[in-house]
């Protein structure tokens, strides 16, 4: 289902006399939606082209052979019912902080390299800038959410990279089934041409529009967490086509993995803790949770979480 309604937001007019408007619909995209997609967001527009055209010939030499191999051993080329599984996706997984991996990825060639990094470096600013937004826009103190994510030794930050190629069989696989983050702050760069991504809104799959150079924006259930549900993760999927390649570079800027999650006290009603609607928990522990839980609802992550939130507790008393 395509929405035209999609929020569609345009980061330079932050700094001038519509930063207001702009604002505000930060605001209700991150209420209403938990997605939103930014043009004008800084990064030049070479740069990006520069990541599509090489992204796209590191899968032509890389990774097309070995993904053709993978379908003919599972024979996904022959399904008759739908496969709930796998997933319909080639990938791997650029880590830039706190230490980057780029070095021990064998078939990345130099000019990859050079050019993930730079890619890497703008988008961990826009995304530490977003924080901030957000910041403003639920009266928290400027850098309070960096800080939270900072924990002991600095934020998580990498860069899924996936491709997916056309499929014989779009309705009984999914490129990537539904899920929703786990993280902080995710900045999408995605295909221009190709569609696929879609999100739950009210009950129906809506279309992230495909543009180019845009950035598209989610937000993960951390922020849930920390912003004690004003703004939510949102179910989001990829739609396998018959037809073309779909490229996607998801980068994900999420917390350190000793950071302390929990509500904001300025976002919990009246500073009550009964009115704290979510755990508090340590980000590696709700990491571990959710690698076996990634494709279920995530309330019952956030309960389950509830039962470390008592150890948490008592761990500060001892360490006080």
């Amino acid at each position: 289902m395509e929405n035209l309604s999609f929020p569609v937001i345009s980061l330079e007019k932050i700094n001038g006399e519509e930063r207001e408007a702009t604002m505000a619909m930060i605001h209700d995209a991150c209420e209403n939606w938990g997605f939103f997609e930014l043009v004008n967001h800084g990064i030049p527009h070479e740069l990006l082209d520069t990541v599509e055209k090489l992204t796209k010939e590191h899968y032509k030499k890389c990774m097309e052979q070995r993904f053709k191999e993978l379908v003919v051993s599972k024979g996904l080329e022959n399904v008759s019912s739908e496969i709930k599984d796998m997933d319909w996706e080639s990938t791997f997984f650029l880590r830039h902080l706190p230490q980057s991996n780029m070095a021990q990825i064998s078939d990345l060639d130099d000019d990859y390299r050079k050019v993930m990094k730079e890619f890497a470096l703008r988008l961990e600013k826009l995304a530490e800038e977003l924080l901030d937004l957000l910041c403003e826009n639920l009266g928290l103190e400027k850098g309070y959410l960096k800080k939270v994510f900072y924990g002991g030794k600095g934020p998580n930050f990498g860069t899924k990279v996936s491709n997916y190629p056309p499929c014989p069989k779009p309705d009984l696989i999914k490129g990537l089934r539904a899920h929703t983050d786990a993280g902080g702050i995710i900045l999408l760069f995605q295909d221009d041409k190709v569609s696929g991504l879609q999100l739950l809104k009210d009950g129906q799959w809506v279309d992230v529009p495909p543009m180019r150079h845009s950035i598209v924006v989610n937000l993960g259930d951390q922020l849930e967490v920390i912003t004690n549900g004003k703004y939510k993760s949102v179910l989001h999927r990829v739609i396998a086509q018959r037809d073309g390649a779909r490229m996607s570079l998801a980068s994900f800027y999420n917390p350190g993995n000793d950071a302390v999650i929990y509500p904001a006290p300025e976002l919990v009603k009246g500073g009550n803790e009964e009115n704290q609607v979510y755990p508090k928990f340590v980000f590696d522990d709700y990491m571990k949770l959710y690698v076996g839980l990634k494709f279920q609802a995530k309330e019952p992550r956030f309960e389950l979480m509830k039962n470390v939130d008592n150890k948490i507790s008592m761990d500060a008393i001892v360490n006080a």
